[in-house]
């Protein structure tokens, strides 16, 4: 039995080893009435800024960034600095982009990240040491009463 439950587990673990390169798979948005039938597809990014380096991305996304983004289909919706229950503002830049769909955002995400223009850029604003520590994002799709879709 235990022989069997170790075989179990080694080809789980091989079957695990290929799905990395399995091509992803995006399950369709869970069925609900309240979801817009006609919304754009929306990336909400948080860029944790490393010490000392908020201004510098500020500059980079003011002199490179949102220009790239344009030329790559991606429809700056806003951007923001947080600011904690003290009033003081954190070291954090958080920015929605809005795109046809999730595959039009896979695609401009994909040309923009090999974009030679970028790779400078980012090399250049990154001489004396990266710019950000941590990114998280979140993909939303709007509601059928939300004022922007």
């Amino acid at each position: 039995m235990i022989r069997y439950l170790f075989s179990i587990i080694a080809v789980v673990a091989a079957l695990n080893v290929f799905a990395d390169d399995a091509p992803t798979i995006y399950p369709p948005p869970p069925s609900s009435a309240s979801l817009a039938k006609d919304s754009r597809f929306f990336e909400m990014r948080t860029y944790h800024a490393a010490p000392g380096k908020l201004e510098a991305l500020h500059s980079r996304f003011r002199d490179f960034t949102n220009k790239l983004f344009t030329k790559h289909g991606m429809t700056m919706v806003g951007y923001w600095v947080p600011m904690n229950k003290e009033g003081q503002y954190e070291n954090t830049l958080v920015y929605v982009l809005a795109f046809p769909s999730r595959e039009a955002h896979d695609k401009s995400w994909k040309e923009f990240s090999e974009d030679p223009e970028w790779k400078a850029a980012k090399a250049d604003s990154e001489k004396s040491g990266k710019l950000v520590e941590k990114v998280d994002s979140v993909y939303m799709t709007a509601t059928d009463y939300s004022p922007i879709k």
